[in-house]
């Protein structure tokens, strides 16, 4: 395990585990839902990934998808891969939604849309909330698998 699925939590904040790419829940929740999609390899670079790891990776994305949809519908989705500071291969997924969306009484504003999403603004959760979000998620993957 590396230092970047150790910095997003990981196995605490698993969802999802293939053979070359973990999906986890994102600390910061951006938009409701936000995840991270990290490479299991010790890697810096996409290009340096092997070659099942891409193939992995669009079934993994569709699996990621389906999920958010079963959990919430979202209007559209962003991959983003920055990795500025965390050094290995990872995406922050970002369900993107036109309204406030509402978990528990909490609301998660969308603050860049329609435009770049403003990863600078995220709702902050107690750590009941991210748990019962996490289980919430769980529940989406199994239900999309």
């Amino acid at each position: 395990m590396h230092a970047t699925l150790q910095k997003f939590g990981y196995p605490g904040s698993l969802l999802h585990e293939g053979a070359h790419w973990c999906v986890l829940l994102r600390p910061q929740q951006v938009t409701l839902g936000a995840l991270v999609l990290c490479a299991k390899s010790d890697v810096p670079a996409l290009g340096q990934l092997p070659a099942a790891a891409f193939t992995e990776l669009a079934e993994i994305s569709r699996r990621i998808e389906d999920a958010l949809r079963t959990f919430r519908p979202f209007d559209k989705i962003n991959y983003l891969a920055l990795m500025m500071v965390d050094p290995h291969v990872h995406f922050h997924v970002l369900p993107r939604y036109a309204a406030v969306q509402d978990f528990e009484g909490t609301a998660f504003p969308d603050t860049g849309w329609p435009g770049v999403p403003d990863l600078k603004q995220a709702t902050a959760l107690d750590e009941t909330r991210r748990g019962r979000l996490h289980s919430a998620l769980l529940d989406a993957f199994r239900l999309s698998g």
